[in-house]
């Protein structure tokens, strides 16, 4: 068979595999939702008005450098939310929620746009606080630049800060793009639905995973391999995994945990203050001030009043 017949016979094939009845919306063609290259190329401007000079020459005219970044993002980033926000529905269905669809999606999209373009000198000063714990919280670290430039923590905060803006406004599939093309850059993954406070700090970084409802509170700092997860997924009558439950871990302000550790579980709080050694499991809350360590018998939970407190890390 020459080639051209095997490439007319694969078409053949191939157009009954793109059935509607497997689309998440039977109304629209299987390839309507948001273009990655689009989406992570507005992940990379705004990121750029973020850290000026990380990526291209400091601009001479911060002002206008601003202007002209941000309309770029914006006048990308409208369209994807709008190939993206019908994708609401789904989850809603899922929830057995009745969210009707949009009647003007255009003018709805240019108001979440607006609104996003309005929080960013509010990641700008949640980032600042992040460059300064991780010089602050790492010896290595030598300046604020080396940071900026070299850290892949910080690449993975940036990134997270940014989706988690356009999680919180409610957009489907945009954000998690986003998380999961930097979660591929760095191996830290962290769902963009996760909550983190100021002065956030990731040292090393590889093998971080933080789940979608995890709380963290300010000056946290993880080392690389913790696991912030759930426990178990609470099924519904149908099998299926309860969404938009809390299934991961609250860790409170002041917190330090060390390699490779994993704390499990929606109702489990990591107290302020507290110190958790490496490779350790965790399935309870703990005390404020604890120093949590493992032993033979499992985990041993010490707090200031516990006799040897601070020994053994």
């Amino acid at each position: 068979m020459k080639t051209s017949e095997q490439i007319q016979k694969t078409a053949g094939a191939l157009l009954p595999l793109y059935s509607q009845t497997e689309a998440d919306l039977p109304d629209q063609p299987l390839w309507q939702h948001p273009e990655i290259n689009q989406v992570l190329e507005v992940l990379r401007i705004v990121s750029d008005v973020l850290f000026p000079g990380k990526h291209i020459p400091e601009p001479s005219d911060f002002e206008d450098y601003f202007i002209q970044q941000l309309e770029n993002a914006a006048d990308i980033l409208q369209p994807e939310i709008e190939k993206a926000l019908p994708f609401r529905w789904i989850g809603a269905a899922d929830l057995e929620e009745n969210r009707a669809p949009i009647e003007n999606i255009g003018e709805t999209t240019a108001e979440i746009v607006n609104r996003f373009i309005d929080t960013i000198p509010r990641i700008r000063t949640m980032l600042i606080g992040d460059v300064k714990a991780a010089y602050n919280g790492d010896p290595a670290a030598l300046s604020y630049a080396e940071v900026k430039l070299a850290y892949p923590g910080l690449t993975a905060i940036t990134s997270h800060r940014i989706a988690h803006e356009l999680n919180k406004l409610d957009i489907p599939l945009i954000p998690r793009i986003m998380s999961e093309y930097t979660h591929s850059l760095t191996g830290i993954d962290i769902h963009p639905g996760a909550t983190i406070g100021n002065g956030f700090f990731i040292d090393h970084g590889t093998g971080v995973v933080i789940g979608e409802t995890c709380h963290i509170g300010d000056n946290v700092k993880l080392y690389q391999g913790v696991t912030l997860g759930a426990k178990s997924f609470p099924l519904d009558e149908h099998g299926r995994p309860i969404k938009h439950i809390q299934r991961h871990p609250t860790v409170e302000d002041d917190v330090v945990i060390y390699a490779n550790s994993t704390i499990l579980g929606g109702d489990t709080v990591i107290g302020r203050g507290t110190t958790v050694a490496g490779n350790v499991f965790v399935l309870n809350s703990t005390p404020p001030g604890s120093l949590v360590t493992r032993a033979e018998g499992g985990v041993v939970v010490r707090t200031r009043e516990t006799p040897g407190f601070g020994m053994g890390i």
